[in-house]
């Protein structure tokens, strides 16, 4: 019985790792306002924690999009993140409301302003500026949706 639990964990354990790991590094396209960025989605906690961590480059339009399962104030730092980056909070409604620098292996904690925090924007510092992005501009959700269900389509395969 013993054994029989054991490998059931570990055949458990094994599946949930390569779902997660399955999609690493895998980008879909995100609309911000008239803006497309290639980006990696952190859904998942474990995801969520890892995020740029140990990155050494970003490409000129990729990101990482940080999708919350309920809105809220968000938090993130960059421990062992070697990118200069900049961060985009986004309200439930796709709403840009704020904009902050990061700055890399800055392990002092930036936190939204906004308690309505669902999504989170990741990019090199200075894009939302070159890209003429700002507060009031609009991430498209149905580009999050799609980009969502792909993933999941791909981690069924």
């Amino acid at each position: 019985m013993k054994a029989r639990f054991i490998f059931l964990s570990s055949l458990i354990f094994t599946s949930v790792v390569s779902c997660l790991t399955l999609n690493a590094g895998e980008k879909y396209p995100i609309v911000v306002a008239d803006r497309v960025v290639q980006c990696e989605l952190a859904m998942t906690s474990k995801e969520h924690e890892k995020g740029l961590m140990h990155r050494k480059e970003l490409g000129l339009d990729e990101g990482m999009l940080f999708i919350f399962k309920r809105p809220k104030r968000q938090s993130f730092w960059m421990k062992n993140s070697g990118i200069p980056l900049d961060i985009g909070f986004f309200e439930q409604d796709g709403t840009l409301v704020e904009i902050k620098k990061m700055h890399p292996y800055d392990e002092r904690i930036v936190y939204s302003k906004s308690r309505k925090v669902q999504y989170a924007l990741e990019v090199n510092q200075g894009w939302f500026r070159n890209s003429s992005v700002g507060v009031g501009d609009v991430l498209d959700l149905r580009s999050v949706d799609t980009a969502v269900e792909a993933r999941e389509h791909k981690a069924q395969e």
